[in-house]
């Protein structure tokens, strides 16, 4: 069963509020969609990133892929990494290989009438979730009915706020904003922060022993994800786990994060790292380590790949990415209880509604 040439489309939606972390200010999200056919069965896949991930995909990876049977995938992305040599891997390359793999994950699963996580083997049933948002611009009646909408209306007992503002030069709106947050969600639920980069590494510490008076137990990128000597510092040294690992492009980047001792979880997103065929290796390399991986973000992309993982924790339920693919899929899961169960119908289950979303494409 041989690829036809991909389709790809790109999508701009307006954020529901203005959003900031520590290093980073946004107001609209972007998706690439990746649409890949064989016969007449099309799996969908899709990464977040700029417009160029398109034109990456249609001038270097639609020649590569199209004619290729749609049941070896693994020859599809070899092909795809080795294409990209000069253009270079990590960032764009990347994600445009990302949407390609998923699409051809869910493709081939479609093509044996399977659901996506059947396909791949599950580990388990059901995928653990955390609530993902509480962004630095976000005022405190904001913060309250995200997180209390999480927590006490959809019972997920983990959710994550955004830290490190103004390039970690707001350390007292950070903690008060963490103190609020616990009240909020109680003394039960889980509470994690994530720093993105914007704390030095002495800074970072000195915050983290802050945050253990509201018992936090997750601290994601306390400082940049790029400084492993920084990450592994401030793992010795605080109790709550530090966790990074989004910012991986290719399979190399893990290892060298793993051999570091940098991390106590290992993040991996699936629309970056090279799909759904690296993030699964990624989860091994992991595994060989003896650390769980989380899922970063895109929630419908990671969910049955997650499920056939035996070493996840959990996966991030990012508000915009939620936001997003709710709209734009038909299929969308169900977060109550603080996990998702995939496995509902062919390949990841989700349809396009490419009609209803018209209004965003901008390609």
């Amino acid at each position: 069963m041989k690829i036809q040439q991909p389709v790809v489309s790109v999508y701009t939606v307006p954020t529901d509020a203005p959003e900031a972390d520590g290093t980073l200010a946004w107001d609209t999200t972007t998706v690439v969609v990746a649409e890949v056919t064989a016969g007449d069965t099309t799996g969908t896949g899709w990464t977040y990133g700029p417009a160029a991930v398109a034109d990456l995909l249609h001038e270097q990876l639609t020649p590569v892929v199209t004619g290729l049977d749609a049941f070896d995938i693994a020859a599809a992305h070899d092909a795809m990494c080795r294409t990209v040599r000069n253009a270079g891997r990590p960032g764009v390359a990347s994600c445009a290989i990302s949407a390609v793999d998923v699409a051809l994950w869910d493709l081939k699963a479609r093509l044996l009438e399977l659901p996506l996580a059947r396909l791949l083997g599950r580990a388990s049933d059901t995928v653990p979730v955390y609530g993902s948002g509480g962004f630095t611009t976000y005022h405190e009646t904001h913060l309250a009915a995200q997180l209390g909408g999480w927590v006490h209306g959809q019972g997920i007992p983990r959710v994550k706020i955004k830290i490190g503002e103004a390039w970690g030069r707001a350390v007292p709106r950070d903690l008060a904003r963490v103190q609020a947050a616990r009240q909020v969600i109680g003394p039960q639920a889980e509470l994690y922060v994530d720093a993105n980069g914007a704390y030095t590494r002495k800074q970072a510490i000195r915050v983290g022993h802050a945050l253990a008076d509201h018992g936090v137990g997750w601290f994601e990128e306390p400082v940049s994800s790029d400084d492993l000597t920084g990450l592994r510092l401030v793992r010795d040294t605080l109790v709550c786990d530090v966790a990074a690992g989004e910012y991986g492009y290719d399979l190399p980047y893990f290892a060298r994060m793993l051999a570091a001792d940098a991390v106590d979880c290992l993040q991996v997103d699936a629309t970056r790292c090279g799909g759904i065929t690296e993030f699964l290796r990624a989860a091994a390399l992991a595994q060989a380590h003896g650390l769980e991986i989380s899922a970063h973000c895109a929630p419908h992309v990671h969910a049955a790949a997650a499920a056939a993982v035996p070493n996840l924790r959990h996966i991030e339920w990012f508000h915009d990415h939620v936001r997003v693919e709710s709209l734009f899929f038909d299929g969308a899961l169900d977060p109550d209880g603080g996990f998702v169960r995939p496995g509902a119908g062919v390949g990841h289950g989700l349809t396009l509604r490419s009609a209803d979303v018209e209004e965003y494409r901008v390609v």
